[in-house]
């Protein structure tokens, strides 16, 4: 699955660079801002997950198929994900306390439509699982089971993830502020895992960003 994600990465690079270079009206950005992340699907102790906050960035391209209309928009960029335990005592025994960090790597290929200043995004989003850092601790009393060992462990989860992203946002001559909703439909863990709380998990992240996209060729 990583060669795919990085097949797919040098695929649009390749492309992107090609409409670049032949297109008007192509122009480069970068952006920032924040997530805030959680889990989502039919998970175990649902009430233990909480929003978590972390931060997004990277670059964009966005290709004019029709000016000021519609245009295509890639992006490449860091994401930080994961959530927090929330602390409470689970069937009066378990309590969980701490966060956990997934670093990915997104690519959403996203449609824009403007109305004036006003534009509505969507489009499919491939993501790569960079690491993960788990900083859980269960407690049974005050005894605790300390989680993290398993940012070393990738073998249980899905390092590629297939998911979607949806938003709204504006923009005045090169600034956007936009605000989007990223699913995923990939579980977070592979087949068969027989964890207790991250089965059946998918990552579900709100994001806001500010960004700027340079003047482009004539």
């Amino acid at each position: 699955m990583k060669k795919v994600f990085l097949a797919v990465v040098a695929v649009l690079l390749v492309a992107t660079a090609s409409i670049q270079s032949q297109a008007q009206g192509v122009r480069l950005g970068i952006k920032a801002g924040a997530n805030l992340s959680n889990l989502s699907g039919d998970l175990t102790n649902e009430d233990r997950f909480e929003n978590k906050t972390g931060f997004v960035g990277g670059i964009m391209l966005n290709a004019p198929i029709v000016d000021n209309f519609f245009s295509i928009q890639p992006e490449l960029l860091y994401s930080q994900k994961g959530f927090k335990n929330n602390g409470s005592a689970l069937f009066n025994q378990y309590r969980y306390e701490g966060k956990a960090n997934f670093n990915y790597l997104d690519l959403p290929v996203l449609a824009k439509i403007k109305a004036g200043p006003v534009f509505f995004e969507a489009g499919p989003q491939f993501s790569y699982l960079l690491n993960r850092k788990d900083e859980t601790r269960r407690y049974l009393g005050t005894v605790y089971q300390d989680y993290t060992s398993t940012e070393r462990d990738l073998s249980n989860v899905n390092r590629f993830e297939i998911g979607y992203a949806a938003g709204v946002g504006v923009q005045v001559l090169g600034v956007i502020l936009d605000v989007r909703y990223n699913g995923a439909f990939t579980d977070f863990t592979k087949d068969g895992y027989q964890g207790n709380d991250l089965r059946n998990a998918r990552n579900s992240v709100f994001q806001a960003s500010l960004g700027f996209l340079f003047p482009g060729g004539n």
